[in-house]
């Protein structure tokens, strides 16, 4: 049954009731406030957490020229994977499958065709181990493992998913490295943020992170992913189109009573531009680069992990610095990541910066070599249930359904803690 118009009017009676009491000049002023006296730098107990790389300021890059620039970089690839959702089964088995793809931009169809695909499975028999090593298929062009996921007693489906998913990237990543001759563009951080959440939010889950191998073993693959690309002189980002971090929100909050829910809301208004009210799309704007150490950025480079991997570089050269794009058009903001290995350096900063410009500019969103990994490796519906069908079939035992199931269909999202 839909809502009755009546209802309509009454709920819209109360947001109004609700937008009454808030006034975005006042945001924005605040905005302006600490864009100015709080990023430069920015101080968490006392120290310095946030600062910026080079001049700190907001720029533009006017639309359409930015969209017909040179490419600084003659090819780009991206990286991505994509997974079935965690699965419950009524044997006790939790699963989920990932596949990890790289793409060229322009197009390598052999490269395409090569995949890293990933099974992890939770069970709580004790007498069980399901790991198996790698194995080779499609003529070698793919290859494809199972991981037995840590004992939890709860948050299975979570661990199921976190394994799949950043073990297959990593590991693609590593594999294929040697392919990259200018630059790689992850989809997503340059780190697994979601693990490194755990580490802030359950100690069960911290725990996984810092004693279980199979957790502790994907962390190091990204420390060697940034170890290779600096060996090798070519440059790493990350292009995150969904950044769920409030940690710089969280610092303003105490200092200047923030009002916004997260990071991303933050720099969307300080980075809109307006003209009579009304907002300008004639251009991109960005931020400059920022080193940060605030939130789960300080956890890798600062050492806070205690692992067992030996860094070839210097802590410092594994921090996290970024930059923020806006792009008014579409009203979306991206983070674009990098390590300070590479964008200590200026030029490289700058080389970084246009590349990213051009690129959103030209394609209303993130770079093609992302666009075309993350349609390589995205398992669409369809695919889904025939995947899980067919482990139905070799499990001989069904997928465990609820009410919900029924009322909306299979659920076809976890939260990644």
């Amino acid at each position: 049954m839909t809502l009755d118009p009546v209802h309509v009017d009454g709920i819209a009676d109360l947001a109004g009731r609700v937008t009454s009491s808030v006034d975005e000049r006042d945001q924005t002023d605040l905005a302006e406030r600490a864009w100015t006296e709080f990023l430069d730098p920015l101080y968490a107990d006392g120290e310095v957490v946030l600062e910026p790389l080079g001049e700190h300021r907001r720029r533009k890059a006017p639309l359409p020229d930015v969209a017909l620039a040179e490419r600084p970089f003659p090819t780009q690839h991206g990286l991505d994977a994509g997974t079935i959702n965690p699965t419950t089964f009524k044997n006790g088995l939790v699963l989920d499958v990932s596949q990890a793809a790289m793409a060229a931009a322009p197009s390598d169809v052999e490269l395409h065709r090569a995949r890293t695909i990933v099974m992890t499975v939770h069970t709580n028999d004790e007498t069980v181990d399901l790991s198996e090593d790698w194995r080779g298929s499609d003529r070698g062009y793919a290859r494809r493992r199972i991981l037995q996921a840590p004992r939890v007693d709860r948050y299975e489906q979570t661990v199921v998913h976190a394994l799949a998913l950043y073990r297959a990237e990593s590991e693609h990543a590593l594999d294929q490295a040697a392919v990259v001759d200018d630059l790689l563009v992850l989809d997503g951080p340059i780190y697994p943020t979601g693990l490194l959440r755990w580490v802030e939010r359950d100690p069960e889950l911290k725990r996984l992170v810092i004693e279980e191998a199979e957790f502790t073993g994907v962390v190091e693959n990204y420390l060697q992913l940034v170890e290779r690309f600096v060996e090798r002189e070519v440059p790493l980002i990350g292009f995150v189109k969904n950044s769920a971090s409030k940690a710089i929100s969280r610092e303003l909050r105490r200092t200047t009573g923030a009002p916004w829910v997260d990071d991303e809301a933050f720099f969307r208004r300080v980075l809109e531009r307006r003209e009579n009210g009304d907002l300008r799309t004639d251009a991109l704007s960005f931020t400059g680069w920022f080193r940060s150490r605030v939130g789960t950025d300080s956890l890798l480079a600062g050492g806070e992990l205690d692992l067992d991997h030996h860094r070839a570089l210097d802590d410092d050269a594994y921090e996290v610095t970024f930059f923020v794009v806006y792009d008014p058009r579409e009203d979306l903001v991206y983070r674009v990541e990098a390590p300070y290995a590479f964008t200590r350096d200026e030029s490289c900063r700058e080389q970084l910066t246009r590349f990213v410009l051009a690129e959103v500019a030209g394609e209303h969103g993130p770079p093609l070599a992302v666009q075309k990994a993350d349609e390589l490796a995205r398992i669409d519906r369809q695919g889904k249930q025939t995947l899980r069908r067919r482990i139905e079939r070799e499990f001989d035992t069904d997928r465990q359904r609820s009410y919900n199931d029924r009322r909306w269909g299979p659920a076809e999202r976890v939260d990644s803690a």
